[in-house]
């Protein structure tokens, strides 16, 4: 007896969800400050010690290169913020 109640009040939610239209799907792209859109905030820090100079480009909070500056006749080098390689410029052109 109880089913038989319950099965017309499953077969109309079922029906009103089938009825619906599909919801669109959003395709968001991130902005970068280059293009438009809103333009985010870029920091430079500047750090210094008795070994090295290090200079960290932020861009909406988000690490884009890390120059490192040794002291003591050392070459500069470079960090990649996602990977944490170093690179050296050998020749600068």
């Amino acid at each position: 007896m109880r089913l038989a109640f319950l099965f017309p009040i499953f077969i109309s939610c079922t029906s009103i969800g089938w009825a619906q239209a599909p919801a669109a799907s959003l395709q968001t792209q991130p902005v970068s400050a280059t293009t438009g859109g809103i333009e985010k905030r870029a920091e430079r820090l500047h750090v210094e010690d008795s070994g090295a100079k290090i200079d960290e480009l932020r861009i909406g909070g988000e690490t884009k290169t890390i120059d490192v500056t040794p002291k003591g006749g050392m070459p500069a080098y470079q960090i990649q913020p996602t990977t944490g390689e170093r690179s050296w410029k050998i020749l600068g052109f």
